[in-house]
């Protein structure tokens, strides 16, 4: 089966500084992928040469078998690519629902004009396709709050399923429990990756927390110094003595069921 993404030999420089370098590497539909190294280490710039917000130096990009090197992010989203950032997305002034609508709208307009794809806000189809995301992300009860008051974790689903409004093939999100209570980062990350599982959606995501990419992560790619030192499964990663002495610093292992007493 082709991969839902391949990349090889990619690299990035900025004059002199290389800041991503030699990497190669296959992604299965349907994987779930976590990236973890320090500031620094490489991972926005992959990300960003896979999204198209940076152009790579040399090597190549290919998305379903289509090469996407340098493309426009505009352009790659529209092939099935969306992604996240650490810092929510959203219309602060507007409420959640307005915010999923206007993402569904744009998603959905005959072209990049953001005019014109606003002009089907409340359409059948805008409205059924937000209450669908906001139903598979939890968020329904807040529909009618300004997102500039939802908490931090609402905040986060929002961000998240707005970019799953053009219904992407392959997500890419950065520090999804950035800025969220360490009571609240595993039942967020749980809604999250469920929803994208329902979707059959394939994820790749930054994060700097350690045990939630053990819990959740099928394969961990470890970055330093711009380029992949480990890749495999996270017990396998986590025990890469690469991965011990340069990033972790500690051995991790995927966290136990949490059970309840009956």
């Amino acid at each position: 089966m082709t991969p839902i993404l391949s990349v090889r030999d990619l690299e990035k420089s900025f004059g002199k500084v290389i800041a991503a370098r030699d990497i190669s590497l296959d992604i299965p539909v349907e994987q779930t992928i976590g990236i973890i190294g320090a500031n620094g280490a490489g991972k926005t710039t992959f990300v960003n040469m896979i999204t198209g917000h940076l152009r790579p130096t040399k090597g190549n990009i290919a998305f379903e078998g289509r090469d996407i090197t340098g493309r426009a992010p505009r352009e790659i989203t529209r092939l099935g690519i969306a992604r996240s950032f650490q810092v929510a997305q959203i219309f602060p002034s507007l409420t959640l629902f307005e915010n999923m609508c206007a993402a569904v709208a744009v998603a959905r307009g005959p072209d990049s004009t953001l005019r014109r794809a606003l002009t089907s806000l409340r359409s059948p189809r805008t409205v059924a396709e937000a209450e669908a995301l906001l139903s598979l992300f939890g968020i329904a009860g807040f529909r009618d709050h300004r997102a500039a008051t939802l908490p931090q974790g609402v905040r986060k689903l929002l961000d998240i399923g707005m970019a799953l409004a053009a219904w992407p093939r392959l997500l890419l999100l950065d520090e999804p429990t950035s800025g969220i209570s360490i009571e609240e980062k595993y039942d967020i990350m749980s809604v999250v990756i469920a929803a994208l599982k329902a979707r059959r959606i394939t994820v790749l995501f930054v994060e700097h927390d350690m045990e939630i990419v053990a819990r959740f992560a099928d394969r961990v790619l470890a970055f330093y110094d711009g380029t992949v030192i480990a890749d495999g499964p996270s017990d396998q990663t986590f025990a890469d003595p690469k991965v011990l002495s340069l990033i972790s610093g500690a051995r991790i292992g995927k966290p136990a069921p949490v059970t309840t007493d009956a």
